[in-house]
């Protein structure tokens, strides 16, 4: 079992390599469905009304599942119980599947309620049909994928995330197209695209049970035997693992249940004030384009909250302080490196991007220089909630996400409806929230564990070159407009030259410590290279 052990940072570029190729392939079939003729911002009305929805169900049957399951057979595997690791992956699997089957049923049969009444939406009945059955699927491969996690092979669930992604954009699209040409019909294909999701998930979980069984089979060949029988009985593991999940699922629920506010809110608050059909149009909007954007970077950032749960539970069963302190401060190092630059230039480039992505329906600049700033906070509470989670503090999480939920409904129900401000309102709330969240979840991990870095030296040096980068970057895109370049070229290039700059700026402000580097691989070699330039001494 431990033969093929992954470490913690080989772990976290799969799945940044992972998230990477996801993102490039969502925002492919996330651009060709906005810019579809006869789809645009009401189409995606209707299919993240319908898909927000299914994430609410997914969470409560699946959400929770990896992180449990992997928190609790590393902690097993730290002490060489492999025995007790197998058995909780032998009843999580039959107790999730049980719960993902229900979960299926429950969404197939209530679609048109959920429609008709709760999202003020009704051509969202047949999306959440079509979305109904990967409620199953997704439970139980939820469960394989965290065994996988908890054993250090991270990488598998990295390959069933991206092998899913991919067949999702295709399928996508060539469903859509070819409905398309027999109808032009929003509401089908809203549908058509959500069913190509559940089609991917299966195609994804028959990869990663298949992963699965050639693991045990490795096992048999090899005769890597278990320890002797656990002494916890079935009930007492399904305690554990439902003392874990349970916290995990419901702080994830309240965190879709962010997303949900916006569905249920937006159109609600809305319609009265603008009509129904600009309701759906601004609901689109900030569900779509909005939500991808912002969205991306804390993909990336997932990966270090991801292997922290896993790295950390192993390191708190050893009770090894020095390794928890040492992975907790790169992984927020990593976060604040990604957050910062992105924050910074999804606001300057806001409009700019929306044209080169999405030139048939752009709108929605605005927002998105307001939401950019949300990835900052989202992107730290992320890696800080991924390590109290592997040190068993999931119940925080349960009342950070309760404190946020209520601050994000008041504030939506106060601004949406002022004039000037509408949906820019939703956008608001969650920046607060996300802002809010940080400061609770900052302070309950310094009285859980005895901090040894300075967070504040962590955020300076990469916001100093985020502040630069920025700059530098727009003054090239001005320049370039001044001298009659198009908006597009001229974004591109800006971009471009963020990007260089940045990676210039990270190696001259030293933002990486020589312990950090070494943790890179290959990191000797970097070290040893940026010695001899005098960049490191």
């Amino acid at each position: 079992m431990r033969k093929n052990k992954e470490g913690f940072v080989d772990s976290v570029i799969s799945l940044m390599l992972s998230q990477g190729i996801i993102k490039i392939f969502g925002l492919a079939y996330s651009m060709y469905l906005i810019n579809k003729e006869g789809f645009g911002d009401r189409g995606n009305a209707i299919y993240m009304g319908g898909y927000q929805i299914y994430v609410l169900l997914l969470t409560i049957s699946s959400i929770g599942v990896p992180n449990a399951v992997a928190k609790l057979i590393a902690e097993k595997v730290a002490v060489k119980d492999y025995n007790g690791a197998d058995k909780i992956f032998k009843i999580a699997f039959f107790s999730f599947g049980v719960i993902g089957f229900f979960g299926t049923i429950l969404l197939f049969f209530s679609a048109k309620y959920i429609s008709n009444t709760i999202l003020l939406i009704p051509e969202c009945e047949y999306s959440l049909i079509a979305l109904s059955p990967s409620i199953f699927l997704v439970s139980i491969s939820s469960v394989i994928r965290g065994y996988f996690n908890g054993i250090s092979q991270i990488s598998k669930t990295a390959k069933s995330q991206t092998i899913e992604q991919i067949f999702k954009s295709f399928l996508t699209i060539v469903l859509v197209e070819f409905l398309s040409t027999i109808s032009k019909n929003t509401t089908s294909m809203a549908s058509i695209a959500n069913f190509a999701s559940t089609c991917a998930i299966l195609v994804s979980f028959i990869y990663i049970l298949n992963s699965y069984i050639k693991l045990r089979k490795i096992q048999m060949i090899e005769k890597i035997k278990f320890s002797n029988a656990s002494r916890e009985n079935s009930i007492e593991i399904l305690k554990r693992i439902f003392a874990v999940s349970i916290p995990i699922t419901i702080s994830a629920v309240l965190g879709t249940l962010n997303k949900n506010i916006d569905s249920i809110t937006v159109v609600r608050i809305l319609t009265p004030i603008l009509g129904e059909k600009v309701a759906k149009l601004k609901y689109g909007i900030l569900s779509s384009k909005i939500d991808i954007l912002t969205v991306m970077p804390l993909s990336f950032n997932i990966a270090f909250a991801t292997a922290l749960v896993p790295t950390i539970s192993s390191a708190f069963a050893r009770n090894d302080i020095k390794t928890i302190n040492s992975k907790l401060s790169f992984s927020l190092l990593i976060s604040c490196i990604i957050a910062f630059p992105s924050a910074i230039g999804l606001s300057l480039y806001s409009k700019q991007i929306l044209n080169l992505l999405f030139p048939n329906s752009s709108s929605g600049g605005d927002l998105l220089k307001i939401s950019a700033f949300s990835i900052i906070f989202m992107s730290i509470n992320q890696t800080i909630n991924g390590a109290l989670h592997g040190m068993g503090k999931t119940k925080i999480s349960i009342l950070v996400s309760t404190l946020g939920i209520i601050v994000k409904l008041v504030l939506n129900i106060i601004l949406i409806p002022i004039i000037n401000i509408y949906e820019k309102g939703a956008i608001i709330a969650n920046l607060f929230s996300s802002f809010i969240s940080f400061i609770v979840t900052w302070n309950v991990l310094k009285i859980s564990i005895k901090i040894n870095f300075n967070f504040l030296n962590l955020i300076t040096k990469p916001l100093t070159a985020s502040i630069i980068m920025g700059i530098s970057s727009y003054n090239v895109y001005l320049a370039l407009i001044g001298y009659g370049v198009t908006e597009k070229i001229s974004t591109i290039f800006g971009i471009i030259f963020a990007i260089l700059i940045y990676i210039i700026l990270l190696l001259v402000l030293r933002i990486f410590s020589k312990k950090d580097l070494l943790l890179l691989p290959n990191g000797e070699k970097l070290y040893k290279f940026l010695k001899r330039v005098k960049i490191y001494y």
